[in-house]
């Protein structure tokens, strides 16, 4: 479904992706794992549009998108939620929700994919008129990850889902990323925590400062003597 082949990325002067080859199949959970500065977030940018790439290729479903601008990556089927969750905070649950179905213009059709959101995320048709910058970091995750969902992808890229959450609320957000994936979803999924990562995941990568270091199956990567010293200790 997605190849990043050779992919160089940088930042003014520093270069952030040093020559990144990554795969993802249809119906995979794939993960990147790596310190903070490693280039994961700017994996996810480089493929959504939202930075762009120097040389390398990026190509989603056999069509070339390396630096298409983000809006049309996201018709194309590809949504992402960003690290910090980047939701509209002084715009209600509701009107946060539609606007992950921008594109759309049938309203029944934003109606069932609303109800199907609230089936993964039941809190969120209790808080419909509350604004979401008023709600707990959970809620807003599940904000974040429901208005991506608004868009129907066929690939959810997610940025540190788990970031700042309470443990029993990071259960409950890999609990629905294994049930999206379930349902059909292709997801690359970018985590800090290596652990609840590489236990739900199909395959990994190792990225640090830019570059693959180690690539397998995600229980592989999970009982590798090097991954668990530096990720899982």
């Amino acid at each position: 479904m997605l190849q990043l082949r050779n992919v160089e990325t940088y930042y003014g002067g520093i270069q952030a992706l040093k020559g990144i080859d990554v795969l993802v199949d249809k119906g995979e959970i794939v993960t990147l794992i790596g310190s903070n500065g490693a280039g994961k977030s700017t994996t996810l940018k480089s493929v959504s549009g939202l930075v762009k790439i120097q040389n390398g290729s990026i190509v989603y479903n056999e069509t070339e998108v390396s630096n298409k601008p983000a809006h049309e990556t996201t018709l194309l089927g590809i949504a992402h939620v960003p690290e910090g969750r980047r939701i509209f905070p002084k715009l209600s649950v509701k009107e946060n929700l539609l606007m992950g179905a921008f594109s759309v213009k049938n309203k029944s059709v934003i109606d069932q994919r609303m109800e199907k959101v609230f089936r993964y995320f039941p809190k969120l048709k209790d808080r419909l008129e509350q604004k979401g910058g008023t709600m707990s970091g959970g809620e807003q995750q599940m904000l974040a990850i429901g208005r991506a969902l608004m868009m129907e992808p066929n690939l959810l890229m997610l940025d540190e889902p788990s970031m700042g959450l309470a443990p029993i609320i990071v259960e409950q957000i890999f609990e629905i990323i294994k049930e999206l994936n379930q349902e059909g979803i292709t997801i690359l999924l970018v985590e800090q925590n290596a652990f609840q990562a590489l236990q739900i995941a199909h395959r990994g990568y190792v990225i640090q400062t830019g570059e693959i270091k180690l690539q397998g199956k995600g229980n592989e990567l999970l009982n590798n003597e090097e991954v668990r010293e530096a990720y899982l200790a």
